[in-house]
Formats: structure tokens, sequence, C-alpha cells
């Protein structure tokens, strides 16, 4: 986790990163657009469940309720900095 928040000061995110934690390091570098066009057309749940989280910061909550349902997500109720954090531990630990 520790690495992955320092690499968020870098230009890009580190090569070899799958689509949801490539945008969520875009989320955490204020790139919104970016972060959405990466996981817009992914078809994993780990996809849905940050695309969620985008709509969340976005404040479309009816949208994001939409993509918590297809990640098989319950709708965050935490602040976003929380659940990214949760979203980035979570989806590192599917790499290990």
């Amino acid at each position: 986790m520790a690495e992955f928040k320092a690499s968020v000061s870098g230009a890009a995110p580190a090569q070899g990163l799958d689509a949801p934690l490539a945008a969520l390091w875009w989320a955490a570098k204020g790139g919104w657009d970016r972060a959405h066009k990466i996981v817009q057309d992914e078809e994993t749940i780990e996809a849905a469940w940050v695309h969620a989280y985008l709509h969340r910061v976005e404040g479309d909550l009816g949208n994001a309720g939409y993509w918590y349902r297809r990640a098989a997500k319950p709708v965050a109720t935490g602040s976003l900095e929380t659940e990214w954090e949760q979203m980035v531990a979570k989806l590192l630990e599917g790499r290990a």
C-alpha cells in the first residue's frame, strides 16, 4: 500500500497494473476522466467497483448505486479516502 501511494507522485502508474488499480491511481491524481475511461468498458467485478467509486466521487449517487450493484458490493457510505484505501488494499491483495 505504501509503495502504491508513493507512486502517485510520479507521472504515470507503474507498468503492469490492471485496469482497476490504474484507474484508482489516476483518481488519486485527480484524473477522474482518465480513470473513468480505463474502467468504463471493463467487464470485471473489480472494474465495476472502481466505476462505482468514481461516480460517487463525481456526486452521481444514482449511477454509483448501479455500479455497486454490478460489483455485488454495498453502497459505500464512509469517506471517499477510506473507500479508496480499502479498494487499493483489496486489489493489491489479489496481486500477491
